[in-house]
């Protein structure tokens, strides 16, 4: 993907550029995803737009690519889910 960073109100759209590895800038106050700003690579702004256009000016003046993909997030999640079941039943 060549995208530098998007900008977003979508929760899904937070993950799925964390993953990709682009920076995300998300126009809400909150969001169900903290893991994706704790690992840096998606920023809250809510809808002021001196912040938006701040944290696009600095992701854009940043080079490279920012932050890492949270530590499970390595699609492994079935294969964990079904070892703890197994666990539980043996």
């Amino acid at each position: 993907m060549t995208a530098r960073l998007v900008l977003t109100d979508s929760g899904g759209l937070q993950e799925e550029t964390t993953v990709l590895g682009v920076l995300c800038i998300t126009l809400r106050h909150n969001t169900e995803r903290p893991i994706t700003c704790e690992e840096s690579t998606h920023i809250l702004v809510g809808n002021h737009k001196e912040k938006i256009l701040a944290a696009a000016q600095t992701i854009l003046n940043r080079p490279g690519r920012a932050g890492r993909i949270p530590e499970k997030w390595d699609g492994h999640a079935a294969e964990r889910i079904v070892e703890i079941l197994v666990v539980r039943e043996g």
